[in-house]
């Protein structure tokens, strides 16, 4: 469960490495020799945690656990280095880097999704707060290239990594809806319904070696959010059929992660831990008495146990997967 305890381990490694420079993975495209700066000159507030999505969403995890427990020690760093990083003239930095011709595909979409994520924590709080009124300029940009990108894109990316479109149409759709963004919501619910609603008996070939999502279960959780209780629930049907006999069976399998030192290996343990999230909320959208929400909720629990203890040890891991537990610790704290 999630308790005050973890919830300061999780802050505690999070506050550890978000302003932490180096080493740094950039996704970074050189116009010419004058591009060639250190990451804390291109990304003010987002240069630490490895790679720019990582550090986005250390921040959110950052946000909303420190909401969540106020009293926490950790919450008073947190509220400091938000009143310091998340600045106008900061963002205005963050934005300017955004607008570079080259910059057309930064972050394409994990990024953009997160960095929604967050400025949907940031407006769910404290809409009036300076940290949610500094962002809100960075939030619309990646918002407008959302609306912008949507049309163009013919077909998913069905992957468990970064390009996975349906985890970032899922988040996406959860900044549209926090603030009111009619039109964002229409676009990624009209697109989810264009690229997934004849989608069925999945097949669940997987895990990759280097997932950290199951493209089958990031779906269903895609659709969840996308679809009202009842067409859903027939969607899923068709989609997942066999689920009360645990299969795929491949999904109800915890991976194994044989090496946490090596950076896409040791994505497997995300791939645990979201799915334990998956499992969780998909559990929870099914009726009460539905004899699958035990078994997915059993598979939920056997995952989340396989990878919570291994947050943190290696820096590969540690940069990120704090913000993976949280999802998986908050749908089970919290019911789905």
């Amino acid at each position: 469960m999630l308790t005050s305890e973890l919830a300061g381990r999780l802050m505690a490694i999070a506050l550890g490495h978000v302003t932490r420079e180096y080493p740094n993975k950039l996704d970074h495209v050189l116009a010419g020799p004058q591009d060639a700066l250190p990451p804390r000159t291109l990304h003010p507030i987002f240069y630490g945690s490895f790679d720019w999505h990582s550090c986005v969403h250390a921040y959110w995890l950052l946000a909303r656990l420190a909401h969540r427990f106020p009293a926490l020690p950790q919450a008073q760093q947190v509220r400091d280095l938000f009143a310091a990083a998340i600045t106008a003239e900061q963002v205005g930095v963050e934005l300017a880097y955004l607008a570079r011709p080259v910059g057309r595909g930064f972050e394409r979409p994990y990024g953009w999704a997160w960095l929604l994520q967050l400025a949907a924590e940031l407006e769910r709080q404290d809409a009036a707060g300076p940290a949610a009124v500094a962002l809100r300029p960075l939030a619309q940009a990646f918002a407008a290239r959302v609306l912008e990108f949507l049309p163009k894109a013919t077909y998913p990316v069905r992957t468990g990594v970064h390009s996975c479109s349906a985890f970032a149409l899922a988040l996406a759709l959860d900044y549209a809806q926090a603030c009111g963004d009619a039109s964002l919501a229409r676009m990624i619910s009209g697109t989810a319904r264009r690229w997934y609603l004849d989608d069925a008996d999945c097949q669940a070939w997987e895990p990759g070696g280097e997932d950290f999502l199951s493209p089958s279960l990031i779906e269903a959780e895609c659709m969840r959010r996308v679809l009202p209780a009842t067409e859903f629930a027939a969607w899923l049907a068709r989609f997942l059929p066999r689920l009360e006999h645990e299969e795929p069976r491949t999904l109800f399998q915890p991976v194994t992660v044989s090496d946490r030192s090596d950076g896409r290996i040791a994505h497997l343990d995300g791939l645990n831990l979201s799915r334990a999230w998956c499992w969780t909320n998909l559990a929870a959208a099914l009726a009460a008495g539905d004899p699958r929400r035990a078994v997915m909720r059993d598979a939920a629990s056997r995952h989340l146990e396989a990878s919570l203890p291994h947050v943190a040890g290696d820096y590969m891991g540690e940069h990120w997967l704090a913000t993976f537990a949280l999802l998986a610790l908050e749908a089970a704290h919290d019911g789905g």
